[in-house]
């Protein structure tokens, strides 16, 4: 019954949203096209999520899905660009209240639970798979990483995913053993109560520096859809983050084949700039992504990227060029 119901509204949501959602150019150009789709309104009201794609000329059946991490949307067009180079067309979604979704009465990236971002990725499987695309390949970093991966682990039998591709996902906070087991749990208690109690005012700018042109980085992106100071953290966000990874933690239930990077070393930061950042996780610890994500199933690759930055992909040159092989090696054999 649950899934029949499940089944049942992303249907009609599709046929309700679906006819005024059409695609049109997207921002980044050169052949990149977006669709909005409007969903069920949620306790803030109106909630949309945005479909970005490119297509590979030859019309291949076969595509990837990107999802995006926190205080983050889709920009890395290089991805893009790669995954349509090797045979596949390139989808990616910008989540409700992240990006292209965002609308102006929503508190940016926002939720009280993951599960909330399940609809927006049923809805862009359901476009993907109706597009004409017979195998689909999901992609995660950090937060959506952690998305992915409880989205997988919920649908169990029904999502119908080939394989999961995992860029420093966030499978556990990088803190030390009181906030972890003391501090965190009794904010994600509070958080029941009281979510929009802000437990987190900013933080420091070091990891957006690292890759901004303007700065220490060679990338633009928007800094109004990811903040190089960050957004005020609340505690139902903390509740919703904490509740997803338990479960991954306690009992994963991942059929699909999964690939899951991260950098060889993290490194703690503080407020002065370091040039090691550049070559180091400033954001995650790399222990725990692997000793979690290795938990995730029963066909789990493991890779680690030298010098990999938390983003993989927008590591320096050398690092990144490995991080893009490792991915389509695998992707070639699974």
């Amino acid at each position: 019954m649950r899934t029949r119901q499940r089944w049942i509204l992303l249907l009609l949501c599709l046929l309700c949203y679906g006819a005024s959602a059409q695609y049109r150019p997207d921002i980044l150009g050169d052949g990149y096209e977006q669709r909005t789709f409007r969903m069920p309104d949620d306790y803030e009201g109106q909630v949309t999520c945005t479909l970005v794609r490119k297509t590979g000329a030859d019309s291949p059946r076969q595509a990837v899905l990107y999802i995006h991490g926190y205080n983050d949307y889709f920009f890395q067009k290089q991805l893009g660009d790669s995954v349509i180079a090797h045979g596949y067309n390139f989808y990616a979604l910008d989540l409700r209240k992240y990006g292209r979704s965002i609308l102006p009465h929503q508190d940016p990236f926002f939720c009280k639970s993951l599960k909330e971002y399940f609809a927006d990725i049923d809805t862009a499987l359901a476009t993907i798979r109706s597009e004409g695309n017979r195998r689909i390949l999901l992609m995660g970093h950090s937060t959506g990483g952690l998305i992915s991966s409880y989205y997988l682990s919920d649908r169990t039998g029904h999502a119908e995913v080939d394989g999961l591709v995992l860029n420093s996902p966030f499978l556990d906070w990088n803190f030390g053993w009181f906030m972890e087991r003391v501090v965190l749990p009794a904010v994600s208690f509070i958080g029941k109560y009281f979510p929009n109690l802000t437990v987190q005012s900013g933080g420091s700018p070091n990891y957006a520096y690292s890759l901004l042109k303007g700065h220490k980085g060679e990338w633009e992106f928007d800094t109004r859809w990811k903040m190089p100071e960050g957004h005020p953290k609340k505690a139902g966000w903390i509740r919703a983050i904490h509740e997803a990874q338990r479960e991954i933690q306690r009992e994963p239930r991942i059929q699909c084949p999964v690939l899951v990077l991260s950098s060889d070393k993290s490194m703690p930061e503080t407020a002065e700039w370091n040039d090691a950042y550049k070559q180091a996780d400033i954001v995650l610890d790399v222990e725990d992504i692997q000793r979690y994500g290795a938990r995730l199933g029963d066909q789990v690759t493991r890779d680690t990227i030298p010098n990999g930055m938390h983003d993989l992909i927008l590591s320096p040159a050398p690092y990144r060029d490995r991080a893009y092989q490792s991915i389509f090696e695998w992707i070639g054999i699974h």
